[in-house]
């Protein structure tokens, strides 16, 4: 059975999703949420989606509840959402925002990534669920690997923004929740994730490709890794059908595509997946790198420029799991769901 409702991928139906309860899922209406619960609808596998407010997509929708802000629903809402709930998938988070305006960020972040993931856990832990999913960041290892020495879970922390202490500190409470109440915790650091509904850089990327901007990439030469959310929700499938981790534990893995990709190749990719071509301009990286410094986007410039690889290979060892989706699969994707979103009246 083919997904059909515009909500993720047709892959939800690639794999069978053999979870052992119900599952709850935080953030369902977000990017990734979305996918994922598209996936384990297609797939009969019974889910309460959790999101702050219900929509006009969602409304009509019965596995799906409004709980409001985390860090603030009372022990009672949280408590009967999560009755009968044999895992839960925490993917709802604080993300970083273009021109954000709050005061004191990391206070936000550590609010939402650590403090509400904190509450939650603790709830679902009272609520007797037997598993604890949560989706972290590979920013929390650092900004950038060699491109022949990726990240891998063993590397010492090195979160260099206020999203990233934040995730980083989630996983550190997490880790005392899941010694303190036998709940076992999963613990999933996710690179760049790309697919239907992507919002932030990569849709400014596809609007600039689409209008013909030329893009001064031609002569960077690095690596990036990357997930398709598609593959995000098949790893997930892989994770609910396993058996629940020893009681006490908090395990940490990376996860990404099957290879990762160069900047030039990422905007080669997506344009044809958009069935353009992309100008790609051989500017030198010093004057790149001088011009975003010149534009205060010097981070911008790291991150188009530099190289992050990750070794996802204990995931894929612990659960037999390797990347259904080929890349250019979830490219036509996102291209198509962003065709559809630019043909919508405003």
């Amino acid at each position: 059975m083919a997904v059909t409702d515009g909500s993720g991928s047709d892959a939800a139906s690639r794999v069978t999703v053999s979870a052992p309860g119900l599952v709850v899922v935080t953030g369902a209406d977000g990017f990734a949420g979305r996918a994922v619960c598209a996936h384990v609808r297609a797939a009969g596998v019974p889910f309460r989606g959790l999101v702050r407010t219900l929509t006009t997509a969602t409304v009509a929708r019965p596995d799906f509840f409004s709980v409001g802000d985390l860090t603030s629903a009372a022990e009672g809402q949280l408590s009967n959402v999560l009755r009968g709930a044999h895992t839960v998938v925490h993917l709802a988070g604080r993300v970083h925002r273009m021109g954000d305006a709050v005061a004191d960020p990391l206070a936000e972040f550590r609010a939402v990534n650590a403090g509400a993931t904190e509450r939650l856990a603790l709830a679902a832990a009272a609520a007797g669920v037997s598993h604890f999913v949560f989706a972290s960041s590979v920013k929390v290892n650092g900004e950038s690997t060699p491109r022949d020495k990726p990240f891998c879970e063993s590397d010492p922390p090195d979160p260099h923004d206020d999203y990233a202490a934040s995730k980083w500190e989630a996983e550190c409470v997490l880790a005392d929740v899941a010694r303190e109440t036998s709940m076992p915790v999963t613990i999933l650091r996710l690179p760049l994730m790309y697919g239907p509904g992507v919002k932030g850089n990569l849709a400014r990327l596809a609007r600039a490709i689409d209008r013909g901007v030329p893009l001064p990439f031609a002569s960077i030469d690095n690596r990036r890794s990357l997930l398709g959310v598609g593959n995000f929700a098949s790893a997930l499938d892989a994770v609910l059908a396993a058996p629940a981790p020893a009681p006490r534990t908090a395990t940490t893995y990376l996860l990404s595509d099957n290879r990762p990709v160069s900047t030039p190749e990422l905007a080669r990719a997506l344009a044809a997946a958009l069935g353009t071509r992309v100008r790609l301009v051989p500017l030198p990286l010093p004057m790149l790198r001088v011009a975003c410094a010149c534009a205060g986007k010097s981070a911008a410039f790291e991150r188009l420029a530099s190289s992050l690889v990750v070794d996802a290979s204990a995931f894929r060892t612990a659960f037999g799991w390797t990347p259904p989706r080929a890349a250019a699969e979830e490219w036509a994707d996102m291209a198509r769901a962003w065709r559809e979103a630019q043909a919508r009246p405003l």
